[in-house]
């Protein structure tokens, strides 16, 4: 007895240190779920679905007015509609039409254009936080989405510029070379809307109820486009601030709204055009589409979590 009494204790096996998991995760091969790639690599993914984006912008547009009895009528008659209800209100009651030449082709090309860059936006709102299934679901680069509904609304106005083609001849406007100038002014109002959907849809993202605020904004930026009223006739013989007019001449939407009336339109001189036109589209594109491209890459890892 005193000599089990009287034994040393047993000694404890000495603990393992436990491994980083940093330095785990690189010894297995293993990589954070939906980690955020380079910006190279994100282009590259994107690029590589470009498949995907195409036909989920079709497959989204044929659906839009799948349960509708006309159908795809619809792609040209809804734009056609928001023009009637402006010209009646905005050219008759108001009589906005006076002193601008041809003001239904005036009309229905802003209608058209800037349905173009509202519809956009809100889609870009609720690319993200409308398709939470899709992006929990499936691993691929969440911009597809944005880019996908901004090509879906490239789409629809393609639909309603040949309404429009029919409107400008019916109206006595000729063909001319500069309808040529529709493809690089789309071409230019497209990045830029595409950038402002990735912008709106990572904000959304976040803030689902900015969806419900939006449609004051644009109806606000709306009223300062020259949608149904020539800006230049509206503010010439004005006491209107200088600040407040170089404002309206940067605006965007107008300057997209503007070219497209320049391009179409021949009674749409260059004198109603701001100074340097292009050159400001182009600069809108390159900073909102380049600007929003990354600003939505920068949080890639965290859509559709929490």
């Amino acid at each position: 007895m005193s000599q089990v009494l009287d034994a040393p204790p047993p000694q404890e096996a000495p603990r393992s240190t436990p491994e980083d998991p940093a330095a785990l995760a690189a010894r297995y091969g293993l990589s954070v779920s939906g980690a955020r790639p380079s910006l190279s690599a994100y282009v590259r993914q994107l690029w590589q679905r470009r498949h995907f984006i195409s036909s989920f912008s079709t497959a989204k547009l044929t659906a839009q007015y799948s349960r509708a009895k006309l159908g795809q009528v619809w792609q040209v008659l809804t734009p056609l509609l928001n023009a009637a209800v402006y010209y009646f209100i905005f050219g008759k009651l108001m009589g906005t039409s006076r002193g601008v030449p041809d003001f239904i082709p005036f009309l229905v090309t802003g209608v058209f254009v800037w349905t173009f860059t509202q519809s956009s936006v809100m889609a870009g709102t609720r690319a993200i936080s409308g398709n939470l299934g899709l992006v929990r679901a499936l691993h691929f680069p969440r911009a597809s989405l944005p880019v996908s509904f901004c090509l879906q609304q490239l789409q629809q106005l393609l639909f309603s510029m040949c309404a429009l083609v029919v409107i400008l001849l019916a109206t006595g406007v000729p063909p001319a070379p500069s309808w040529l100038l529709v493809v690089p002014a789309l071409a230019l109002q497209f990045v830029f809307n595409t950038g402002l959907a990735l912008i709106m849809a990572r904000m959304g993202s976040k803030t689902p109820d900015l969806a419900q605020l939006m449609p004051f904004l644009l109806r606000t930026w709306m009223y300062t486009s020259g949608v149904m009223w020539s800006l230049t006739r509206l503010t010439d013989g004005q006491d209107v601030p200088s600040f407040v007019r170089t404002l309206l001449q940067l605006n965007p939407a107008a300057a997209y709204i503007d070219l497209m009336r320049f391009a179409l339109i021949d009674s749409f001189t260059a004198d109603q055009l701001p100074p340097h036109i292009w050159a400001l589209a182009a600069g809108w594109a390159l900073l909102v589409g380049v600007g929003g491209f990354i600003y939505f890459w920068k949080a890639e890892e965290t859509y559709g979590r929490g």
